[in-house]
C-alpha cells in the first residue's frame, strides 16, 4: 500500500505523498508544523481547519485541496479520509484503504484532550504507522489541568512580586493550547509576533482563543513589565527581553520531563506538557486500531518495536532521516 522514498511515504497506487519531505506532485499534510508541511509542492491535501495554517506559513496561493473531517475522497482508486489527531489545531491521521486494506498513517498524535484541537479518533486499520517521539516509559505524563494550575501559581506569585513572567512553547500549538486553559484572570496575556500570527489563523477560523496582546517592535517595556509573555524560545535574542528585569523564565515540554531540554536551554523553570501522547498514550492509541501491524517512525523507534514484538503485535521500525527505498 506505501512505499518509503527519498521523498517521504508514498502511495504507487494512488500516486500522491504523505508530509513529503522534497518536492512532489501531489502531497497529503497532517498538520501545518514545519517538519510535516514543507514549501514547493505542486498541490496539497488536507483538513479544512489546517488549511489556513498551510497558507500562512507557505503563502496564500498554494494550491490546497481542503476535506472534512472523516470525508472519503477517491484518489486513482484509492479510498482517503482524514481524522482527528488531537496533536494540535487541525492536525488528522490519513487514512487509505484499497483492495480490502487499511493503512493509517498518524502523523504526530496525543490524546489529552486540549479544549482547542479535535480530539484523538482512533481508526481501526490493518497497518499502523506510528510516530514515538516519546516512546519510552519513562514519559508518563502528569494530568495537564495540574500543569496548567503549576502555570498560573508560577505566572500569579511573579505578578505579585514585580516580576515578568516568560513561558517558552512552540508558535503554533503549545502556544494556542497554553492561551486556551490558563486563567486569563490573573493579567493580560502577552505573545510574540510569530505567536500572535497563528492565534489570528486560528481566530478567523472559528477557535474560541482568549484574547492576547501581540508584542511588536515598538511595545513599551513599562507596559507589558510584571505580566506573562508567551513566546517561542527564539525570543531570548529579542530587543524587548533586557527591558523586563526582573524575569523568570519557564519552559512547557515533555523533555522536562527528564530535564533533557535544560541542557540546551537556560530557563529557571520547567512545566511538563507536550503535544505527542506519551508512552501509555501510544500503547493505548496503537492497541485501539486493532492493527496487525505497526510500523513505529520519529523517535525511540527500536525501544517501542522490541515493546510491541514482545507483546505479540507485530511491528517494525523505519528511519525517514536514512531515506531507504523500499515497500513497508
Amino acid at each position: 500500500m506505501l512505499r518509503l522514498t527519498k521523498n517521504g511515504i508514498f502511495c504507487p497506487k494512488g500516486d500522491f505523498f504523505i508530509d513529503a519531505t522534497g518536492k512532489v506532485e501531489r502531497n497529503i499534510v497532517t498538520h501545518a508544523h514545519s517538519d510535516h508541511a514543507r514549501p514547493g509542492h505542486k498541490s496539497y491535501l488536507t483538513c479544512k481547519s489546517s488549511a489556513p495554517l498551510l497558507r500562512s506559513r507557505l503563502g496564500k496561493n498554494i494550491n490546497v485541496q481542503i476535506i472534512d473531517y472523516n470525508e472519503i475522497l477517491s484518489i486513482n482508486g484509492v479510498k482517503v479520509s482524514l481524522h482527528p489527531a488531537g496533536h494540535i489545531y487541525g492536525s488528522a491521521q490519513i487514512k487509505v484503504s484499497s483492495s480490502g486494506e487499511t493503512w493509517v498513517f498518524s502523523g504526530d498524535y496525543k490524546l489529552e484532550d486540549d479544549h482547542l484541537s479535535v480530539p484523538f479518533e482512533p481508526v481501526k486499520c490493518n497497518v499502523f504507522l506510528s510516530e514515538c517521539t516519546f516512546g519510552l516509559p519513562v514519559y508518563s505524563w502528569p494530568d495537564q489541568h495540574l500543569i496548567y494550575e503549576q502555570i498560573n501559581d508560577w505566572w500569579s506569585f511573579n505578578k505579585s512580586e514585580g516580576i515578568t513572567s516568560i513561558l517558552f512553547g512552540y508558535s503554533l500549538g503549545k502556544s494556542q493550547r497554553i492561551i486556551k486553559n490558563i486563567d486569563h484572570s490573573i493579567g493580560p496575556v502577552y505573545v510574540h509576533k510569530t505567536v500572535g500570527k497563528m492565534n489570528d489563523v486560528i481566530r478567523r477560523d472559528g477557535a474560541n482563543l482568549p484574547d492576547t496582546i501581540t508584542l511588536d517592535e515598538n511595545a513599551n517595556a513599562n507596559e507589558v513589565k510584571g505580566n506573562l509573555i508567551i513566546a517561542p524560545p527564539s525570543i531570548t535574542s529579542h530587543r524587548l527581553i533586557h527591558g523586563l528585569s526582573p524575569l523568570s523564565t519557564a519552559m512547557a515540554s515533555g523533555w522536562v520531563q527528564t530535564g533533557k531540554y535544560f541542557g540546551r536551554s537556560k530557563v529557571d523553570k520547567g512545566f511538563i506538557l507536550s503535544d505527542h501522547a506519551d508512552w501509555n498514550g501510544l500503547i493505548k492509541a496503537i492497541k485501539e486500531t486493532n492493527a496487525e501491524r505497526v510500523i513505529t517512525m520519529h523517535g525511540y523507534t527500536e525501544e517501542l518495536t522490541r515493546w510491541l514484538n514482545d507483546s505479540g503485535i507485530e511491528s517494525m521500525e523505519i528511519d525517514m532521516l536514512k531515506h531507504r527505498s523500499f515497500d513497508l
